[in-house]
Parts: structure tokens; C-alpha cells; sequence
């Protein structure tokens, strides 16, 4: 989410790290001779042997870094082990905020981190020394990066669940990547897994602003409309759909920029919490028969847990906090959900890893 109430943190150089070996890694299983296995440890066995065994990834993780370098720098071991805890096949990033390759005033390729300065050469060593240990080396990571320090996403999904296709643009045609890095989609032989950072809505009706969101909403709805599978979308959706999704309703109903108030009632208000947006949202989950796999798991408001986002600890967004990131999944997977949650808690950020967004989790049940 767009913060407009703190500066963006810069990011400063680090001790050079050596570029690490890309080579797959294979986690060994041991076994206890002669042990003999409780019942409940045959069942739990059995389990994860089903699992290896499926094609599909059935834990889901979504997390925007807001900057995955600088996350690196700072927080990642503590990152590495929830991640090394929740085990989840599949790792969804927003905000990666790494630009893509290619020199100054030449092609980029959004696939591939940026290499061509010492300064970039350094990073790109920094996240690929972060992504060289054990725990990362069970992934294969794509990217789709924008071409400055903004916006980006990356899809991590283990090597022994490889989806038959990835895309980077919402008409899932040839290599071409959205603008900013904001989709990646991997399909598996029974569903897609949809990673999306949408745009921030904005304050004004400027290019950048509305308008820019309503056209991503409109082919949001066409994509959900024409797709032949079903469908697990999550990441930084940048809305608020009720107002259980929010702290404080007021206060983001009227918040306003600089005294301005839009032409259009329908567009004031904290950007991710106008009626237009929630509206528009509203269709896309009905069009396109989607679920808010948290909310059909979680009823109620939580006070202490149940938003993604959470505002600056100092000044006026203290305690205000929002659920803008989400996991989305087609009807027809409903009754698989057996787990969706948010990860980070209280106005302090507990469990956001150093970002203002905290992971989200979704964890689905064997194919019957």
C-alpha cells in the first residue's frame, strides 16, 4: 500500500557478499531403524507422503516486503524461520522493489534482477546469497520487476511442484509483463495460482490515480470472467472489502488529501476503502463466483489480529489498520480451505518482518 505519511526508507550499501551456486538442492528424510511408529505418527506420515506426491501445492504464503532488499538486510532470519515453520509449497512477494535488468536506455528484462552497475551487481548478490541457503534452495523463484525501485512481485514454488505454465500479464500471452511487475500466474493441472500487487488508488482523478485503478479493476473482472480453471488469486490487493476489514471505519471514510474532496462521492475517502473500489471488488468476487478464503473461516472483527496492513506506529496512522491483502479462491475450492490467517498482530507490527504489510497464510486439504 501507497504510504503517503512516511518517506521511503533508502537503501544503503552492505558488506559484498560472494554470488552463490543456483544448483537444486534435495532435503534428505531420515528415518529411526527399528522405531516403531504410533498411530498417529503412521497417519501423520502417510500425509506428508501424499503430499509429495500430489502435483499440486496446497500451502500458500503472501507477504509484501515493502522492499525485499532492504527485509534481506534486516529482517530475514526471523522471516527465514516462520518460513522454515509454516513449510508452504508456494511464496507469493510484493513490493519486491528491485529493477529489472538492463543497462540505462536499453530493453529491460523484467525476468531478471538488475546486474549492469557495481551498485546493482551488490544487491543482486545480497538477495542471491539470502535465496543460496537451504531452507530457499527447495524454491524456484520467478520474477517480474519493474524498470526503477518500485512495485515488482516474485513467486517462489518448490521444485518438485512445477507449474506447466507461467505467465507475467493478466491475457497470459507469450513473455510479456504487466507494467510494474504486478502479475505473475503459475497454472497447475487443476487450478492457478495468481500473485498480484494492484494499484494503489489514489487520491485525486489524475492518471495515475482513479482512473488508473479502474481500468486494473476492469480487467481483474475480465480475467476472472474468462478463465477455465479455478482459481487461488492472493497478494496486495490494496482494498478493504466491508468494514470488518478495517480499525477504524470513520475515520478512513473521511480521510482526505491537502482538504481535497473528489467530484464523485463514491471516491472519497482513504484510497483501498472508497465505496467505488469496494463496489467494484464486490463484482469481481460475484462475477467471478471467488471467496475471501479469511473471512469464510473468520466471522468476526479482531481487533488484535485481523488486519494485513498496518499503520506508521508515530503520527495520526497509529492504531489504523486495514486487511488489503488476501488469498481469493474459486467457489469450487471452498470446502478444501481448512486454514487462512494473518500472521502479524497489534499496532507495534508483531510479525510483519520490518514491513507495514504482515504475511498471509492458506493452507488447503488433499483433492478428494
Amino acid at each position: 500500500m501507497k504510504r503517503f505519511f512516511k518517506p521511503i526508507e533508502k537503501e544503503g550499501s552492505a558488506k559484498k557478499p560472494s554470488l552463490s551456486s543456483d544448483c537444486a538442492s534435495t532435503a534428505k528424510t531420515e528415518a529411526d531403524d527399528g522405531v516403531a511408529l504410533s498411530d498417529n505418527e503412521n497417519e501423520n506420515e502417510n500425509e506428508k507422503e501424499k503430499e509429495k506426491k500430489d502435483p499440486h501445492p496446497l500451502k500458500f504464503l503472501t507477504w509484501n516486503a515493502n522492499s525485499l532488499l532492504l527485509r534481506i538486510k534486516n529482517d530475514w532470519s526471523h522471516f527465514s524461520s516462520f518460513v522454515q515453520t509454516l513449510d508452504p509449497d508456494v511464496i507469493c512477494i510484493q513490493e519486491v522493489r528491485i529493477p529489472a535488468s538492463g543497462a540505462k536506455g536499453a530493453p529491460k528484462n523484467p525476468g531478471e534482477l538488475k546486474d549492469d552497475t557495481s551498485a546493482s551487481r551488490e544487491e543482486k548478490q545480497i538477495v542471491m546469497r539470502a535465496l543460496s541457503t537451504v531452507l530457499f534452495k527447495e524454491y524456484r523463484v520467478w520474477w517480474s520487476l519493474s524498470n526503477s525501485k518500485y512495485g515488482g512481485t516474485a513467486m517462489f514454488i518448490k521444485k518438485h511442484l512445477q507449474p506447466k505454465k507461467v505467465s507475467f500479464c493478466l491475457d497470459r500471452t507469450g513473455s510479456k509483463h504487466e507494467q510494474d511487475g504486478r502479475v505473475i500466474i503459475a497454472e497447475f493441472e487443476s487450478y492457478l495460482v495468481m500473485n498480484t500487487y494492484a494499484p494503489n488508488n489514489g487520491w485525486k482523478e489524475e492518471e495515475n490515480s482513479f482512473p488508473r485503478r479502474r481500468k486494473w479493476d476492469k480487467r481483474i473482472l475480465e480475467f476472472v470472467q474468462c478463465i477455465d480453471k479455478p482459481l487461488i488469486w492472493c497478494g496486495d490487493l490494496n482494498v478493504s472489502h466491508e468494514d470488518i476489514d478495517v480499525s477504524h471505519p470513520d475515520f478512513f471514510s473521511s480521510a482526505k488529501l491537502n482538504g481535497y474532496f473528489p467530484p464523485n462521492k463514491e471516491d472519497c475517502g482513504q484510497p483501498g476503502f472508497t465505496l467505488a473500489e469496494r463496489r467494484r471488488f464486490e463484482n469481481i468476487l460475484t462475477q467471478g463466483k471467488l471467496i475471501d478464503a479469511y473471512r469464510f473461516l473468520h466471522k468476526e472483527k479482531d481487533m488484535d489480529s485481523g488486519f494485513s496492513w498496518s499503520g506508521h506506529p508515530i503520527g495520526k496512522y497509529r492504531g489504523k489498520r486495514m486487511r488489503i491483502d488476501y488469498f481469493i479462491v474459486s467457489e469450487k475450492l471452498k470446502e478444501r480451505i481448512i486454514a487462512c490467517e494473518i500472521h502479524g498482530h497489534g499496532i507495534e507490527r508483531e510479525g510483519f518482518y520490518g514491513s507495514d504489510h504482515c504475511p498471509v497464510s492458506l493452507k488447503l486439504s488433499l483433492e478428494a
